[in-house]
C-alpha cells in the first residue's frame, strides 16, 4: 500500500508541473483518476504488502525530485515509469509550442448564402438571390487564478469579392460601421474587436455565503437568451428581445440562491455607454476630449438582469432597462432630406431617358448631400420583458419531449421625448409599445441525435422600439417587427465541428419604421400610406459553420 502512495504522490507532483500552463485543472483531476485506477489494479496483481524493495524506493524519490529513475525489478512499475515519462515529454513540447501562452483560443467560421426578397406598398420589387458572406469569430480566454479571467472576441464579416464602385462597406453615406452593428453588417477584410472583457468572481461578499462577479469592458451583449436557441450558442448576457447591440459597459452580478431560497436564482446589475460626447484630439475649435456642447450627449443605459427560479428544466428570467439620450432625427431635417433624396430620383430616372442633363443631376446628389440629417438628442427610454423557459417538456413523457425546449417571452418599451421637432418615434406623447415572441426547438425527426428543428413567432406592435441592430439578420430584425414575423430553421450537425444550418423568415409590416432609430425617423406610418415602405421581406438562409 506505500508503495501506491508514493507513486500516486509522485505521479502527481510531476503532473502538476508539467500541465500547469496547458491543460485545465478539469482534465488535470481525469488523467490523475485514470492513472490511481491503473495503480489500483496493479496493486490487485501484486497483492497489499507494507513491504517494498530498496531499489523502487529510490526509483519513486529519484522520480519526486525529477530525476531519472533507477532501474527497477518489477515489470509493470517500468512500463508505468515509461508511460508518465512520455506524458513529461508531451507537457513539455506543448510548452515550447505555445512559447509560454496560456490564451486558449477558439474558432467559429462561417460560410453563408442569403436569399433576400423585398414588396414594397406600391407593388414594386427588390431583391439579392445569392449574398454571400464569410463570418469569421476568434475568441480567447486567459484565467491566471481562481478569481480573474479574461474574454475577448475578435470579428471579421465580409461578403464574398467585392461590390460595385467598392461601396460594400456603405459607411460614406451610410451606418453599417456603427458602433452597435459593426461586426453584424458584411464590411471589409479588417479585423475588429466584438468583445473584450475581464471578469473577477469571488465565492463570498462581505463575508456572507453569496457567489458574486464583475465584469468591465466591451460586453457579449449580442445573442442572448433567445435568439441563441435559433443560432445553436450559448447564451450571452441581455435578454435579446430587448437589447441585442454591441456596447461598452460593466456589470455585477450575485447569486442568491441561499439568500432567497428560490432555486437557480440571480441578479445582475448592468450598465454602459453606447455614444460618446467628446472632442476629437487636434481638433481646431475644441480642447482634445473635452464636451462638445455641439453634439449629441453621452447615450448611456443602466439595468438589471434578474432570474428567480432556474431548476434546470423549468425558468423565469426579468430584465428592466433605461436608456438616456437616444438619438434619432427631428421632424423638419428629415422631411428635407427626404424631399431633396425625392427630387434626386426623379432627376436620375429623367437623366436615364435624356431629358435630364448632367449638370442637374450632380447638382440634386449636391442638394441630396447638403440636406443629410445629423443625430439629435430625442429623449429617453424604459424597457421591460420576461422570459419563460422550458427545457424538456414535461416529466418522463417522451424522449422527444424530453429533448425539447420551449420559450415565450413578453416585452414593453415605452418613450419618454425631450421636446426635439418630431418627438421620439414622431410624437411629442409617450408612446408604449409591446410584443410577444414564441420560440420551440426540437430535435429532428429523422436525425433526432444530430439535427434539430424550430419554429419561432414574433408581434410587435404600432410603437413597439427594441435595440436589437445587432441581431445579425441581413433582411432586418425579426425581432423588432412592427407586424408579424415567422421564423422554421433546421441545425443539423456533420462532424463534432462541422455544422450546417437552413432557416426560412417571413416578415409582415403593419407600419414604418421598424428598424429605424428613435426620433421621427421611427415614426409608425401605416404602410399602405408610404408608398415606397416594404410591406413584406423574407430571407431563406443557407450556412456551414465550423466551431473548435
Amino acid at each position: 500500500m506505500k508503495r501506491s502512495i508514493i507513486a500516486l504522490s509522485a505521479i502527481a507532483a510531476m503532473w502538476s508541473s508539467s500541465f500547469a500552463s496547458t491543460i485545465s485543472q478539469e482534465d488535470l483531476m481525469k488523467q490523475i483518476e485514470a492513472l490511481k485506477a491503473q495503480i489500483s489494479a496493479l496493486e490487485s496483481k501484486v497483492g497489499a504488502t507494507e513491504s517494498t524493495s530498496k531499489a523502487n524506493k529510490e526509483s519513486l524519490e529519484k522520480m519526486m525530485k525529477g530525476e531519472t529513475p533507477v532501474t527497477v525489478s518489477d515489470e509493470r512499475f517500468k512500463k508505468l515509469e515509461k508511460k508518465v515519462s512520455r506524458i513529461d515529454r508531451t507537457a513539455k513540447a506543448a510548452k515550447i509550442q505555445s512559447a509560454g501562452d496560456n490564451i486558449k483560443w477558439d474558432v467559429d467560421f462561417r460560410t453563408r448564402v442569403d436569399n433576400i426578397q423585398y414588396k414594397h406598398s406600391d407593388g414594386s420589387k427588390s431583391r439579392n438571390s445569392n449574398l454571400m458572406t464569410n463570418r469569421l469569430w476568434l475568441g480567447m480566454a486567459y484565467k491566471p487564478d481562481d478569481n480573474s479571467i479574461f474574454h475577448g472576441l475578435l470579428s471579421y464579416n465580409k461578403a464574398f469579392g467585392d461590390s460595385a464602385d467598392h461601396s460594400q462597406s456603405n459607411t460614406n453615406p451610410g451606418y453599417a460601421d456603427f458602433d452597435w452593428v459593426t461586426n453584424e453588417n458584411a464590411l471589409d477584410n479588417e479585423l475588429k474587436v466584438k468583445e473584450a472583457y475581464w471578469l473577477y468572481t469571488d465565492k463570498t461578499l462581505f463575508g456572507a455565503d453569496i457567489p458574486w462577479t464583475v465584469s468591465v469592458g466591451r460586453r457579449p451583449s449580442t445573442d442572448g437568451l433567445g435568439i441563441n436557441v435559433r443560432d445553436d450558442q450559448k447564451r450571452k448576457s441581455p435578454l435579446s428581445h430587448l437589447v441585442n447591440v454591441e456596447f461598452d459597459g460593466f456589470s455585477f452580478k450575485m447569486d442568491t440562491e441561499k439568500v432567497t431560497g428560490f432555486t437557480g436564482s440571480w441578479f445582475k446589475i448592468c450598465g454602459g455607454r453606447g455614444l460618446t460626447n467628446a472632442t476629437p484630439r487636434f481638433d481646431m475649435f475644441g480642447d482634445a476630449y473635452s464636451k462638445d456642447d455641439t453634439k449629441n450627449e453621452d447615450v448611456d443605459m443602466l439595468g438589471f438582469i434578474a432570474v428567480p427560479y432556474d431548476d434546470g428544466q423549468y425558468s423565469v428570467h426579468m430584465q428592466y432597462a433605461h436608456a438616456w439620450n437616444l438619438i434619432g432625427f427631428d421632424e423638419t431635417s428629415y422631411n428635407q432630406f427626404m424631399g431633396a433624396y425625392q427630387n434626386y430620383q426623379t432627376t436620375y430616372n429623367s437623366y436615364k431617358t435624356g431629358s435630364a442633363t448632367l449638370s442637374s443631376l450632380n447638382d440634386a446628389a449636391f442638394s441630396l448631400n447638403a440636406a443629410s440629417p445629423s443625430f439629435k438628442d430625442v429623449g429617453d427610454m424604459d424597457m421591460a420583458t420576461v422570459l419563460f423557459k422550458v427545457d424538456g417538456i414535461g416529466d418522463g413523457i417522451s424522449d422527444y419531449l424530453d429533448d425539447t425546449k420551449f420559450f415565450t417571452s413578453f416585452a414593453m418599451t415605452r418613450t419618454n421625448p425631450s421636446g426635439t421637432s418630431g418627438g421620439m418615434l414622431g410624437s411629442d406623447e409617450s408612446k408604449t409599445g409591446y410584443s410577444y415572441w414564441l420560440g420551440v426547438d426540437a430535435p429532428c425527426l429523422l436525425t433526432p441525435d444530430t439535427a434539430r428543428i424550430g419554429l419561432e413567432f414574433n408581434h410587435g406592435s404600432q410603437y413597439w422600439r427594441p435595440m436589437t441592430y445587432g441581431e445579425d439578420t441581413f433582411a432586418g430584425s425579426k425581432i423588432a417587427t412592427r407586424g408579424d414575423a415567422w421564423e422554421v430553421y433546421r441545425n443539423q450537425k456533420i462532424t463534432n465541428s462541422l455544422s450546417w444550418h437552413l432557416s426560412y423568415l417571413y416578415m409582415k409590416y403593419d407600419y414604418t419604421g421598424s428598424n429605424s432609430f428613435f426620433g421621427y425617423d421611427g415614426k409608425p406610418f401605416d404602410i399602405e400610406d408610404v408608398p415606397s415602405a416594404i410591406e413584406k421581406a423574407q430571407s431563406i438562409t443557407a450556412y456551414v459553420r465550423y466551431r473548435f
